[in-house]
């Protein structure tokens, strides 16, 4: 009944439609809220490793070796059962939120730290002797200027969120997987492998593909952009060689 071409198990796997909207519903929300902890804690511990304030940078670099070298299992696992011990249990969704956002912010601060310190230092220095302040200096000259860089790998982090989500399995989750898994060894739903399992993964391709894709296209928007502005601005320097001459 397992197989691929079975039309029983297809037969089940459509009767059961539902099941797999409710995984895809919670994996979407859970993935989102923690996006968006994510992007927070990356600014954040991002612009920290940057500040150039040595106690901000220790912190930073703390927070990133630790959440980077050890396994998302275990952060998810340690929080989930280190919560409910302590009587202060905060569901399974909520600690997918946290675990994953927490996991993943430590990479989008690297992405941070990266795409700020690929901008010239020369910008900093103009900056700041036009008397900008180090938040202003950030807001209005050098995150504007990071986007293009930080874009790809930014959207690359949230893809692989996204299919962490598979990691709330392990404290028994009711995200895409669990709910796949469940519907497997179910006892009026087993058996039908192939199929839910195909299906599974036709709905996490359907949610990274599009946001690969967008990224790449806005990558290229951007840099025809900048590309646009360097030969405007070569083309009016060239024009005023001319005229002086």
């Amino acid at each position: 009944m397992s197989g691929i071409f079975s039309a029983r198990a297809w037969g089940k796997v459509w009767a059961y439609r539902a099941s797999f909207g409710l995984g895809l519903f919670n994996t979407v929300r859970t993935a989102v809220f923690a996006i968006l902890l994510a992007l927070i804690l990356g600014i954040i511990f991002g612009l920290m490793a940057t500040s150039g304030r040595k106690i901000l940078q220790a912190v930073s670099r703390v927070y990133v070796e630790i959440i980077q070298n050890t396994p998302i299992l275990l952060q998810c696992c340690f929080l989930y059962y280190a919560l409910a011990f302590s009587g202060h249990s905060i569901g399974i969704i909520m600690t997918g939120i946290v675990a994953l956002g927490v996991y993943t912010g430590a990479y989008m601060a690297e992405v941070v730290r990266a795409g700020i310190e690929a901008v010239p230092k020369g910008q900093f220095e103009a900056a700041q002797s036009q008397g900008f302040t180090y938040i202003e200096r950030m807001y209005y000259i050098i995150l504007p200027q990071t986007i293009k860089i930080i874009l790809p790998p930014m959207v690359n982090q949230i893809v692989n969120l996204i299919k962490n989500t598979s990691c709330l399995y392990i404290i028994g989750g009711a995200d895409l997987i669990s709910l796949t898994y469940s519907f497997v060894t179910g006892e009026n739903t087993g058996g039908a492998y192939a199929p839910a399992y195909l299906v599974s993964g036709l709905l996490f391709f359907v949610i990274c593909y599009p946001l690969s894709k967008t990224a790449s296209a806005w990558e290229m928007s951007l840099k025809k952009r900048e590309q646009r502005i360097n030969f405007a601005q070569l083309k009016a320097a060239g024009e005023g060689d001319g005229i002086n001459e």
